[in-house]
C-alpha cells in the first residue's frame, strides 16, 4: 500500500518582516496564496526510512534525514511510538530553493502521506502544531487557499477571496538561502527603526474582491531589496516581465524566483512568451491560485 498526497507552491503577495527577535527569527506579515504548481510526495512501507527525489533540479534536494519531508515522518512517528520505516518518494515541480515553499511543501505533504498510511488519527490541529513545528511555511502548504501568517509566519487566518489570480514564475539560474536573504535584511536595516510587520487592507480588500489591478497596486515584499542585493540579476528579470506587460513583479517570498501578475490567463502567456527570449531567466511556467493545500489523491 503507498499513499500519495499533491501540495501546491506558494507566492507572498505581501511579506512585511519585523525586526530580527532574540531568537533570531523575525516577525512577519506574511499574506500567502497556494498556486498551481504541484509536488507530489508518495509513502510505501519500507524496511527503514529512505528518501528520493526525481524532477527539475532534484539533484539539490537532500535525501538525508535534513530533508524536511523526513523530519515530517519521524516526528509523527515519534508522537505515536512507532518507527518511520517508509520509503518517501517526492516527484518535484515545485522549483527548488526558489522562494515558493517547494521544501516546506514536501514536509506537509509527507506529513499527511504518513498519517493517511499509519491510520494515526491526528487531528488537523495536531498536524498544524506538527507543521509549525518543523518549519514557519510548512502549515499554509497543508492548507493552502488564502491566508495571513503572523509570528513567524506559522500562525493562519483564512483570507477571503473573490476570484481567481493569475500568475507568471521565472526561475533563475541559481538558488538563494533564505536565511542568507534575513541575514542580508538585517545588514541594510541596520541602524533603522523598522515598524511591527501589519497585512495592508488594500491588499486584503483586493483579494477579497478578486481585483487583480487593486492587488497589483498592493503587492509588496520587504526581503526584495535583500534579495536584489545579493542577486542583482534579478533585476533585469523584473524590468522584462513589466515591459512585457504584467500588472506587477516581485521576488517570491526570498527568492530568487520572480513573480509577475497578470490579468487573465491570456496575458500570462504572452509574459511568459516575453520572458523565455528575454534571456533574463532560466526557465518560466504559468499558474493560477488559489489551489487547496495538501490533498491525498
Amino acid at each position: 500500500m503507498s499513499v500519495t498526497v499533491r501540495v501546491p507552491a506558494k507566492v507572498n503577495v505581501q511579506l512585511a518582516v519585523g525586526a530580527a527577535r532574540p531568537d533570531g527569527f523575525h516577525d512577519l506579515a506574511n499574506v500567502f496564496l497556494a498556486v498551481g504548481l504541484y509536488d507530489e510526495v508518495t509513502v510505501t512501507p519500507a524496511a527503514e526510512l529512505r528518501v528520493t527525489c526525481e524532477g527539475p533540479d532534484a539533484h539539490q534536494v537532500p535525501l538525508d534525514r535534513t530533508n524536511l519531508a523526513a523530519r515530517a515522518a519521524v516526528e509523527l512517528a515519534a508522537r505515536r511510538g512507532i518507527e518511520p520505516a517508509v520509503h518517501i518518494h517526492i516527484a518535484k515541480d515545485i522549483p527548488v530553493a526558489g522562494g515558493m515553499a517547494g521544501g516546506s511543501a514536501d514536509g506537509a505533504g509527507a506529513l499527511l502521506a504518513c498519517e493517511a498510511l499509519w491510520g494515526t488519527g491526528a487531528s488537523r490541529a495536531e498536524l498544524l502544531a506538527l507543521c509549525a513545528e518543523l518549519g514557519s511555511d510548512v502549515p499554509f502548504s497543508l492548507v493552502g487557499g488564502a491566508a495571513l501568517g503572523v509570528g513567524r509566519g506559522e500562525r493562519l487566518t483564512a483570507l477571503e477571496l473573490g476570484g481567481t489570480f493569475h500568475w507568471v514564475f521565472a526561475m533563475a539560474g541559481r538558488g538563494l538561502s533564505t536565511p542568507a536573504v534575513f541575514r542580508e535584511f538585517d545588514r541594510l536595516a541596520e541602524g533603522r527603526d523598522i515598524p511591527a510587520p501589519v497585512a495592508s487592507p488594500d491588499l486584503l480588500e483586493a483579494l477579497a474582491k478578486g481585483d487583480p489591478d487593486a492587488l497589483a497596486s498592493a503587492v509588496s515584499n520587504d526581503l526584495q531589496p535583500a534579495a536584489l542585493s545579493l542577486f542583482p540579476e534579478l533585476a533585469g528579470t523584473l524590468a522584462a516581465g513589466r515591459a512585457a506587460g504584467a500588472l506587477t513583479a516581485l521576488v517570491s517570498g526570498s527568492g530568487p524566483t520572480t513573480a509577475f501578475l497578470a490579468r487573465d490567463a491570456g496575458s500570462a502567456e504572452k509574459v511568459a512568451e516575453a520572458l523565455r527570449a528575454s534571456g533574463t531567466c532560466r526557465s518560466v511556467r504559468t499558474a493560477a491560485g488559489p489551489v487547496p493545500g495538501a490533498t491525498v489523491i
